[in-house]
């Protein structure tokens, strides 16, 4: 009896360890279930964390996980991010006070987290607020705004700068200190244009004071020829007197019309010639004196910076120097060659201009005092004048309606 005893106790007691042992191993079951339950359902912000709401539930359920005896306090959590290829791996450090080996559980991420996370990495930005901004596409520096103000300032600059070089070379070529360049043939042609055109304009002045003279002449004539005419009809003895004077009167009046025609026609052309033909070129001489002067001025610049001391100071000086020197020296020779291109022109056009027109004047000079009204009509026919009668130029009352 005792024996039956002692083994009916054996077996209660074993009874519970077999009990203990089956609940061990299904708790170890629950516990590599559990924690990949739980990482699966692990809820992910917008921004990659981990949403604060269910934090408690994930620690309780990690405790509930881990072995028996072994306390959060105790365990270290190795996380790696999605695009790792390592899991995260939770290890569990020994327990004091236990024999017992530690226990390791995987834990897998959620491959649906991973990938949503992916697609939203890519598009959010986090600023230092935390909160996440969708990018807009991409950013464009603009280039920076210019200031008119500035623009202006620095043309103002530039100016008085080339002002006061060129004024400091011309006082130095006045006083006979500075050099200056000197094209001989270009200088003496410009010289010789300068000459002719005082000239001409003397000739301008002496004709256009014979043509108010034989305008006043004529006048006269026509007044007399009428007085005359007036007399012949009035004086039944000296009819036939006054009737030949008024005639004389009367043609000597239309042949002066005719050659003041004719020199007005003269005066029109040289006008032209020497108030817009020449003052065109003198024009482009004034701009390629004034290149030539700026020229000089730089060029001196360039000579005084190349006798002196070379350096880390002067050499960007004398860079931008010879920069503008060979600048203005392109502008120089370009300016020399338009006035000897101009030159060349003018001339050709200046005598063939004043060959006509000196014909002219003379034909019809001559045929005025010879009395031959017919080669003086063929002289204006020659030249495609038209006379204008008295009172053409001030039109009606009905025309200016």
């Amino acid at each position: 009896m005792s024996e039956h005893s002692n083994e009916s106790t054996t077996l209660d007691e074993s009874h519970p360890a077999a009990e203990e042992v089956q609940s061990d191993s299904e708790e170890g079951t629950m516990a590599q279930e559990s924690p990949k339950n739980s990482a699966a359902e692990i809820p992910v912000t917008s921004n990659g964390q981990l949403e604060d709401s269910h934090e408690h539930g994930f620690n309780r359920d990690l405790k509930r996980s881990l072995p028996v005896g072994l306390g959060l306090s105790e365990t270290k959590i190795t996380s790696h991010g999605f695009d790792s290829t390592k899991e995260g791996v939770v290890e569990a450090g020994p327990f004091p006070g236990s024999s017992a080996s530690p226990k390791s559980s995987i834990i897998s991420p959620s491959n649906a987290a991973a990938s949503r996370l992916a697609g939203q990495g890519c598009d959010l930005i986090i600023p230092t607020g935390g909160r996440a901004q969708q990018k807009s596409g991409p950013v464009v520096l603009a280039d920076e705004v210019k200031n008119p103000a500035m623009e202006k300032l620095e043309l103002v600059r530039k100016w008085s700068l080339n002002t006061y070089k060129c004024t400091r070379q011309i006082i130095s070529e006045k006083l006979g200190r500075g050099s200056r360049t000197v094209d001989l043939e270009l200088e003496a042609q410009i010289e010789i244009l300068r000459d002719n055109k005082k000239k001409y304009e003397n000739i301008l002045r002496l004709a256009q004071t014979l043509s108010t003279q034989l305008f006043q002449m004529v006048h006269t004539q026509r007044q007399l020829g009428d007085a005359f005419a007036d007399l012949s009809l009035k004086s039944l003895e000296l009819h036939e007197e006054f009737g030949y004077n008024a005639d004389t009167q009367k043609l000597l009046a239309k042949n002066g019309e005719t050659l003041l025609g004719a020199i007005n026609f003269f005066i029109a052309s040289v006008t032209t010639l020497v108030n817009k033909t020449i003052e065109d070129t003198l024009l482009t001489v004034k701009q390629y004196e004034s290149a030539r002067i700026e020229y000089d001025a730089y060029r001196t610049d360039l000579e005084e910076l190349n006798l002196g001391p070379r350096d880390a100071n002067t050499l960007p000086r004398i860079e931008q120097s010879q920069q503008l020197f060979q600048v203005h020296k392109e502008k120089y020779d370009k300016m020399r060659n338009d006035v000897s291109i101009k030159l060349k022109f003018l001339e050709e056009n200046k005598v063939k201009v004043l060959h006509n027109q000196l014909v002219l004047f003379h034909n019809a000079i001559a045929a005025y005092f010879a009395g031959n009204q017919k080669q003086l009509e063929q002289t204006l026919k020659q030249f495609h004048i038209k006379l204008k009668t008295p009172g053409a130029d001030a039109p009606s009352w009905l025309e200016e309606q």
